[in-house]
């Protein structure tokens, strides 16, 4: 049996992969390994290795990266620890072949290993562009590094062809995580509600997610700030935050949030991680995801609901016309999250806008090449 490895870090992540590792487990031709690490061992971000577990898979390797700082030196002391306890695993777990997914700096520590030890690797997301992150250079440098590239659009095919990589071992299978809006089954909204213990009962509702944007330095806590000054303007309505990630200056955001939460607990409350399931319902019942997040360019689309694009974090990606793009201003984001909700954008954008991402058949694609390949 070919043994293939999947690494992850963090929730959304996992959520993306899921299907993926689902059908390498239940394939005759195929042996499952899982190695876990980063956010998901974190008690901060929310031990999220248990929904692991609860999903029925074996965790093979659980391997501490020390997330216990968000500063530059901190995440390339984690670099480091990371790459020598994936070197340390693949020689125990001895796997045929890698699969990751994205740009995060534990998956290049992960690759990085791999590449050392003679491992095929299979990256998923690559050709990509972000042009405010770490993320940009850590991501090409995965694909190079790898040797079968499953990417997201036609676009993104090109870009790593044109990285120099062989088009035979390049595939367009669509976003991941698209995957998951067309089968799981999305709670009711009041099931919704009832599982997050807050109603959405106001004339409009927002799904909030935003992160640091890592190459520009020490703007987290103004442009937190200005985001949080403009919601609150927003009248009459009700805010689900999900707290930033383990990025330089993710801390300072969650504070943020926290103490904004403390002080407005009847309209807002907040999150760790919701899941996907909770996450992708929630979808179902807002009126708009604000943030600087992925996920409200590739999955937040499918749900003909739109998208407030905040700042640099993502620019450079291929975006839907349902998309609204701001600075990190609280002007810039008034006016976006405004439209948004607006009658005008709701009846002649949101019905006729499309998602880009694919239709959500990645995992079928995956399992055949890595089988035959």
């Amino acid at each position: 049996m070919r043994k293939i490895c999947v690494i992850t870090g963090t929730r959304a992540e996992y959520g993306s992969l899921f299907w993926v590792i689902k059908l390498i487990e239940q394939d005759e031709n195929l042996q499952l390994q899982l190695i876990v690490t980063g956010m998901h061992l974190s008690t901060e971000f929310g031990h999220t290795y248990k929904q692991i577990e609860k999903d029925g898979f074996h965790i093979d390797k659980k391997i501490e990266i020390l997330l216990s700082s968000d500063s530059t030196v901190g995440i390339s002391k984690s670099m480091g620890l990371a790459m020598i306890s994936f070197s340390e695993a693949f020689e125990e777990l001895k796997p045929d072949l890698v699969l990751v997914l994205g740009d995060r700096f534990e998956i290049f520590s992960a690759v990085s290993s791999a590449m050392i030890a003679r491992i095929p690797v299979a990256h998923c997301h690559g050709g990509e562009s972000t042009e405010g992150l770490i993320d940009e250079p850590i991501r090409h440098s995965i694909t190079k590094m790898s040797h079968i590239h499953f990417c997201s659009t036609e676009e993104y095919k090109r870009r790593i062809i044109q990285l120099g990589e062989s088009p035979e071992s390049v595939y367009n299978v669509g976003a991941l995580g698209i995957e998951n809006i067309n089968k799981l089954k999305l709670l009711s909204k009041e099931k919704f509600e009832d599982s997050i213990s807050f109603k959405l009962d106001k004339k409009y509702s927002f799904l909030v997610t935003f992160h640091p944007v890592t190459l520009e330095r020490s703007t987290a806590g103004e442009q937190i700030d200005e985001l949080l000054n403009a919601i609150d303007s927003i009248e009459d309505s009700k805010i689900i935050f999900t707290k930033s990630n383990s990025d330089t200056d993710g801390r300072i955001i969650n504070k943020r949030i926290e103490q904004y939460v403390k002080h407005n607990s009847n309209k807002s409350i907040c999150f760790t991680s919701l899941g996907q399931l909770r996450y992708l319902s929630a979808l179902k019942y807002v009126d708009s995801v604000i943030g600087n997040s992925s996920s409200g360019l590739i999955e937040v689309p499918s749900f003909k609901i739109a998208t407030v694009n905040i700042g640099d974090r993502q620019r450079g990606r291929i975006i839907s016309d349902s998309v609204i793009s701001c600075n990190s201003t609280k002007e810039s984001i008034q006016q976006a999250i405004k439209k948004s909700i607006s009658i005008d954008f709701k009846k002649n954008v949101l019905p006729f806008s499309k998602n880009p991402y694919g239709k959500g058949n990645s995992s079928d694609i995956i399992i055949e090449v890595l089988k035959k390949i």
